[in-house]
């Protein structure tokens, strides 16, 4: 039974330096890394902690923000920045006097940062120059602008380890040096030292480059697109491990890694998707079939049963964007269980045959006032994931269960979305909750075990309602119900309340805010569950309040969005942190809703929405190994398209069109 320690936290902001808190004002994070070394180069120009600072970890380890292997306990990360002595004055980056953004050095991202030390102009490089070793680099440019020569020194440092550098810049010239920072072997401490020669970025170069390739037109989109492709590898560890909010929880997630593996193989990163599937299926699925979520296994009535249909769908995805069907054969065992799970008679509602228990999509449980009943979501990705698996089987040759499969999605999907009684909508469109007698679970009260801290609204002496609730939107995304259907229309008119709740400045909350046992506040992802949706419906104006807003909140310097924007109670519940389900949901919103392009059992299907005012779109992705060129002059909704290609036409109409998975490069222009 999940008890409500588990949502507790001990690690307390207010101690140590200010480094060690996340939500410094203003500040971003650019996270760096290649599987064995993460870097994330923090940014704060508003006069909180250190302005520009270097935090590495060992990718392999969670923890909080304090726990960086770069971190001083008592002076944070104020070692790490550079000291430049000119003219006897020492300068060192301040608040209001850097410039950080993404660039490219060589073909592979890299952050810039650009201060001034006196009469010198200083720009920091930082980069992850390959794929095999545990290693940083920080190229420093020094510039004399004057005309007469400059003596300086260079002094940085980690805790109370210092390296510097002296030499002399002459008029108009500028010397550039570069840094190397290593993890040791036992990845508990940081060497680093001047670097001897140039350092080259061939491997990291063709990662990057093997990578899709993708400009819609429209310049705050494609800059998330861009930010989400550089972070998203390097947040992952060389074995496949990931927080579920980095520095936040120190946990992982079967969903959030599963939405993680399918943005990876549309970006065309098989080698990392392959790695996070064989991992997610060996370790954490058991030969029953039941998930881990939190790190935890749970009990029927606890367990979180859309992660099974989120899981089957991954390893599906990652099949067709990769051509890798084999990997049905390979854990067959694996994919059995996890599709009969959720079919188990614990799980069954008798009058309706739908999946009941007492989770809620977005962990909330018994202590926070859930009753047994009915979640939306489940039904939702039960209803994917089997219909998933019933594809896998077709690739493993099991004919009997892909039928059994089929035929149990249909039933399943067909209940929730058309019981005269126990059907998840009603006039608002999408509803989240039923009871087993069919009464919708309206409101939650928690109980006095939960043990929630004043001014968590969840604890005030008021009604705690369940809808609105931002999963509503996933039956629209995922094409389980007509886009442009009246019950499509109705729950994102009803989501809207979720808008600007008790904050101001934009953004939805994941759902309404009187039942929020933690803070109040948006969320990006939970956001972009809308946006996706909008798309998919042809409500742009939701899509760009969305990512306006997006591109307003901090962290959008550097695309690290926060899981939400609100007031944080740490402690007892843990800092804010940066979460790579966004950068998921924004390459899929990219490549899924706008480019239109998704993979299924029969070819490739490419439906383009582009955003209004946008275009021409570009994208060179990765398809099977090989590369598909897309070059659409139009995609606006519900306008006649032409498509020509010299791919092997299977159907089209005039908004979409079905090719063959190409053998050889291959293009489609859409006019």
């Amino acid at each position: 039974m999940i008890e409500a320690q588990e949502h507790f936290y001990s690690d307390d902001p207010s101690v140590g330096p200010s480094d060690v808190r996340t939500t410094l004002k203003g500040a971003s994070y650019f996270f760096l890394g290649n599987g064995l070394i993460q870097a994330a180069v923090q940014f704060a120009p508003a006069g909180e902690g250190t302005p520009l600072g270097l935090l590495i970890l060992d990718p392999e380890v969670l923890g909080p923000k304090r726990a960086a292997l770069t971190m001083d306990p008592e002076r944070g990360l104020d070692p790490t920045a550079i000291e430049v002595s000119a003219g006897g004055k020492i300068h060192k980056p301040l608040a209001g006097n850097v410039r950080a953004a993404w660039d490219e050095r060589d073909g592979v991202p890299a952050v810039r940062a650009e201060w001034s030390a006196g009469a010198m102009e200083i720009t920091e490089c930082f980069f992850c120059p390959d794929r095999e070793s545990p290693v940083i680099v920080r190229e420093i440019t020094l510039r004399n602008p004057g005309s007469k020569p400059i003596a300086f020194s260079v002094r940085t440092g980690i805790g109370r380890a210092v390296v510097e550098r002296s030499a002399s810049a002459a008029p108009a010239k500028s010397e550039t040096w570069a840094l190397i920072y290593a993890l040791d072997a036992g990845r508990r401490s940081v060497a680093f030292e001047w670097a001897v020669r140039s350092v080259g970025t061939e491997s990291a170069a063709a990662f990057s480059g093997s990578l899709a390739s993708i400009a819609t037109g429209d310049l705050l989109l494609d800059r998330f697109f861009k930010v989400s492709k550089f972070q998203l590898p390097a947040a992952l560890s060389k074995s496949g491990r990931l927080d579920g909010s980095i520095w936040q929880y120190n946990r992982e997630w079967v969903r959030d890694q599963s939405v993680i593996v399918e943005a990876l193989a549309a970006l065309g990163a098989r080698d990392l998707a392959r790695t996070m599937i064989e991992r997610l299926a060996g370790r954490f699925v058991t030969d029953e079939g039941d998930t881990i979520d939190s790190s935890e296994r749970r009990g029927p009535a606890e367990i979180e049963l859309d992660q099974n249909g989120y899981l089957l769908r991954a390893i599906l995805r990652y099949a067709l964007w990769t051509g890798d069907e084999d990997i049905a054969r390979r854990l067959w065992p694996r994919i059995t269980a996890i599709a009969e799970f959720p079919l188990r008679d614990v799980f069954r509602h008798g009058p309706s045959g739908l999946l009941m228990n007492r989770r809620e999509y977005w962990e909330r449980h018994r202590i926070h006032g859930i009753e047994t009943g009915m979640e939306l979501a489940h039904q939702v990705m039960v209803t994917v994931g089997l219909d998933a698996a019933a594809a896998l089987a077709r690739m493993a040759g099991q004919p009997a269960l892909a039928v059994r499969w089929t035929v149990e999605s249909a039933r399943l999907h067909k209940a929730w979305l058309e019981d005269r009684v126990f059907r998840m909508a009603d006039n608002r469109g999408f509803i989240k909750r039923r009871g087993p007698a069919g009464p919708v679970q309206e409101t939650i009260t928690a109980a006095p075990e939960a043990g929630l801290p004043d001014g968590v609204p969840l604890r005030a002496n008021s009604p705690h309602y369940l809808n609105p609730d931002t999963s509503a939107a996933l039956p629209i995304l995922f094409g389980l119900v007509p886009a442009d259907s009246p019950l499509a229309a109705l729950t994102l008119s009803s989501l809207d309340a979720l808008w600007n709740q008790a904050w101001t400045g934009g953004g939805y909350g994941r759902y309404h805010f009187t039942s929020e046992p933690d803070s109040a506040g948006p969320w990006p992802f939970a956001s972009l569950f809308v946006a996706r949706a909008a798309v998919e419906s042809g409500r742009f104006d939701l899509v760009r309040r969305i990512l306006d807003w997006m591109g307003s909140v901090p962290g959008a310097a550097a695309g690290s969005w926060f899981e939400f924007y609100g007031r944080r109670l740490s402690p007892p519940f843990p800092q804010v942190g940066v979460i790579p389900w966004t950068w998921a949901e924004i390459i899929h919103l990219t490549v899924e809703n706008v480019l239109g392009v998704r993979p299924t059992e029969k070819g490739l299907f490419i439906r383009p929405r582009l955003l209004p005012g946008s275009g021409p779109a570009r994208a060179d992705l990765s398809v099977r190994g090989v590369r598909l060129r897309l070059d659409i002059a139009s995609g606006a909704f519900g306008r006649t398209l032409e498509f020509k290609t010299d791919a092997v036409v299977l159907k089209r109409d005039e908004r979409s069109i079905l090719i063959a998975y190409p053998r050889s490069a291959a293009a489609v222009r859409v006019r």
